[in-house]
């Protein structure tokens, strides 16, 4: 199949994927639009899964403060989520963390402007 071997098993027998393939199996099936799933289909996913998260750790760390730190942090990830045109699609997954305090200054701000945005509404009518 592949040359590459990634772990073991507790057995001692080796595998190709490290990520367990129950998971992806039970994941997958959560679709409405999926009734069987092939085991080549299943060790395809999980492989590619596999290297799409170890070029996303990659480059948020080559891209980050990692290189600095020698270190890999979830603010690394979300910056590479916000700035590359390539991961934009995981903005909402991996969002920016904020303080509870920021957060709640930023609600009460919007509120005020939707109230001052109604207000205004309701004068024109």
């Amino acid at each position: 199949m592949a040359d590459v071997i990634v772990g073991k098993e507790k057995g001692g027998e080796q595998r190709l994927v490290s990520l367990p393939l129950s998971r992806i199996r039970v994941i997958m099936k959560s679709s409405p639009e999926v009734s069987s799933i092939n085991q080549e289909a299943l060790m395809l996913t999980a492989k590619a899964t596999e290297l799409f998260v170890q070029y996303l750790a990659t480059y948020s760390y080559r891209h980050g403060s990692g290189k600095e730190k020698k270190s890999l942090t979830y603010s690394d990830l979300s910056n590479t989520a916000e700035e590359s045109e390539t991961f934009q699609f995981l903005t909402d997954i991996l969002p920016k963390k904020i303080l509870a305090s920021k957060c709640l200054k930023m609600l009460k701000e919007k509120s005020e402007v939707d109230e001052d945005e109604n207000a205004g509404d309701e004068a024109e009518s």
